[in-house]
């Protein structure tokens, strides 16, 4: 009986052994993203190309922290000792979303009215437990090649915010394209507003939209992801191992991760020394749209602040 019991254990653990080698070896496949070609999905994420939302470096962090903290109470809703009381938190509400889906002039790039439906829908599930929804005012459909394929930061891009953005820093305007250089999306921050106001908005690949051809990112949750920027978040991963209980992401309860995670990669902790796994099934990390599922509370907590002290009444 014994025997049999050790030739079991041992067969299960050379399969768990070979699942692993198999997992690795398919973490290697040659990966392709809107036809552009990386060696592998790990490739993909490590170019950038998930998400070309721009790194804030910690003395910005530290900045934009400080005016939160001063105008509206900041993530700890703190008031300076004998001041006036900071201006009160909203802790959720009803967003207003301009659509603006940019085809080319063949048509090529349109989404069909299930497809809006269904990322709406993704919008507000995903941020159901936060306290803010997501209301679709319009949609408008503009035919220009340029736009068609703007990436970040080029001339199309600037053009056609400038020319089709609506509504004030409280609203949301979502850019469905064709965007280049194999790229998921990007978004500007709150803080960026005062800047920028006709930048202001989240730009998305329309293949990522559900039912799209960007699989395995193709269920929504890049524009979820993206939206998280807009709202004052931060990469889960920024900071790396390095970063203390709030630093690189400003969010406390969110493990530190050493970079961003692709996939779904079960028990991951890439920083042993830091209590906590990886935050691999949050919104704001790089891993698969049906990994992902959840924002914190203090990630919450954080949006809150960001969307009162930039973008509320502006």
């Amino acid at each position: 009986m014994k025997k049999i019991l050790t030739s079991t254990l041992t067969a299960l653990g050379l399969c768990a052994s070979a699942l692993a080698v198999i997992a690795a070896q398919a973490d290697q496949r040659p990966f392709v993203m809107n036809g552009h070609s990386f060696i592998s999905q790990e490739a993909f994420v490590a170019a950038g190309h998930r998400c070309a939302t721009p790194h804030v470096d910690e003395d910005r962090v530290a900045a934009i922290d400080k005016f939160m903290l001063s105008n509206r109470g900041g993530p700890a809703r703190a008031s300076k000792p004998g001041g006036p009381a900071p201006a009160p938190v909203v802790t959720g509400g009803v967003i207003n979303v301009y659509l603006h889906i940019i085809t080319d002039t063949a048509g090529n790039g349109a989404l069909t009215q299930s497809q809006i439906n269904d990322q709406m829908q993704v919008l507000n599930d995903a941020y159901a437990g936060t306290g803010w929804s997501f209301n679709l005012v319009t949609v408008d459909t503009t035919a220009n090649n340029a736009w068609y394929t703007m990436g970040y930061g080029t001339t199309a891009e600037t053009q056609a915010k400038n020319a089709l953005r609506k509504g004030t820093a409280a609203d949301l305007n979502i850019y469905s394209a064709n965007i280049g250089g194999g790229l998921l999306g990007w978004a500007t921050f709150p803080s960026d507003y005062t800047r920028s106001p006709k930048m202001d908005g989240v730009v998305v690949l329309n293949a990522s939209l559900p039912g799209g051809g960007a699989a395995p990112y193709n269920l929504g949750d890049t524009a979820t992801h993206e939206v998280g920027h807009w709202m004052g978040l931060y990469h889960t991963f920024q900071g790396g191992c390095a970063r203390k209980s709030t630093g690189g992401d400003i969010v406390a309860d969110t493990p530190a991760e050493k970079s961003a995670a692709y996939g779904c990669p079960t028990g991951r902790d890439s920083c042993t020394g830091i209590a906590g796994r990886d935050p691999i099934t949050n919104f704001m990390d790089y891993t698969d749209d049906a990994c992902m599922d959840r924002f914190s509370g203090g990630q919450d907590v954080r949006m809150d602040s960001a969307y009162s002290t930039y973008r509320l009444n502006k």
